[in-house]
């Protein structure tokens, strides 16, 4: 006798389309996320990297019109020029939580021909106080990065206070009229500048992979899903074991 003759089946159609519908979506975010788990993971691997090779020399700014600023993100090179008498506060956070400043600085590379430079942070008693800008012409390395873009949490910039809530070069380059602005942001390395403070933050990959815990929570509900279609229909006697017989 085989296992089909021992239990019987009788699926309730409402609770039945529903779950077919449900469970290939479920399944398939699921799927999504695996994906994105392996291309995330070689997106880390690959900024790994970068962070480990050697300094190159800054992209020239008759490139900057074309430059990819995210494919060339933490990316190490090394830049020579000289520090204008300007600075944007960007408000922030230190590794440990605490509220304060990045100091970015405008960097002229060429004549007429601007990079922001990020020189570390500063807490919020150190806005106005903290060290001077270096003097004359300087050479230093860094870490390219993208222009952070807002967002609907983002508050408004206050630029009568130089408060400015996101590092947008394009933003704050506005300040700064007959210069052409780099697409990109240059986070100095530790040790670049003489002085306590601004503190360079130096390479952080900030960088979210909580693809595997998204993955598993879909493929966690679509196992919930299927349980409780199980149990509904056996709670209604639409799944048992065949009765013998006398």
């Amino acid at each position: 006798m085989s296992l089909r003759d021992n239990y019987f089946f009788r699926p309730l159609l409402w609770p039945t389309l529903m779950t077919l519908a449900a469970l290939p979506v479920l399944i398939g975010l699921g799927l999504w996320q695996v994906e994105r788990l392996a291309w995330k993971e070689a997106l880390l691997a690959r900024i790994e990297t970068r962070l480990n090779e050697a300094p190159v020399a800054m992209p020239r700014p008759e490139a900057w019109e074309t430059l990819d600023a995210e494919a060339e993100k933490f990316r190490r090179v090394t830049l020579t020029g000289k520090f204008l008498d300007r600075e944007f506060h960007h408000f922030t956070q230190d590794a440990g939580g605490a509220a304060g400043y990045s100091v970015l600085s405008p960097f002229e590379v060429a004549p007429d021909a601007v990079v922001f430079v990020d020189r570390g942070f500063v807490p919020l008693p150190l806005k106005e106080t903290h060290g001077p800008l270096p003097e004359g012409e300087v050479t230093f390395t860094g870490v390219m990065r993208e222009p952070q873009a807002r967002s609907s949490f983002d508050g408004r910039d206050d630029i009568e206070k130089n408060v400015w809530m996101v590092r947008d070069p394009a933003t704050m380059g506005a300040a700064l009229e007959g210069v052409t602005i780099a697409p990109f942001i240059v986070e100095a390395e530790k040790g670049s500048f003489a002085g306590e403070w601004p503190q360079p933050k130096g390479a952080r990959i900030d960088i979210p992979n909580n693809h595997l815990d998204y993955a598993l929570t879909w493929f966690g509900l679509a196992t919930v899903l299927g349980g409780i279609y199980i149990a509904y229909h056996k709670a209604n006697g639409r799944i048992g074991r065949k009765r013998k017989m006398p």
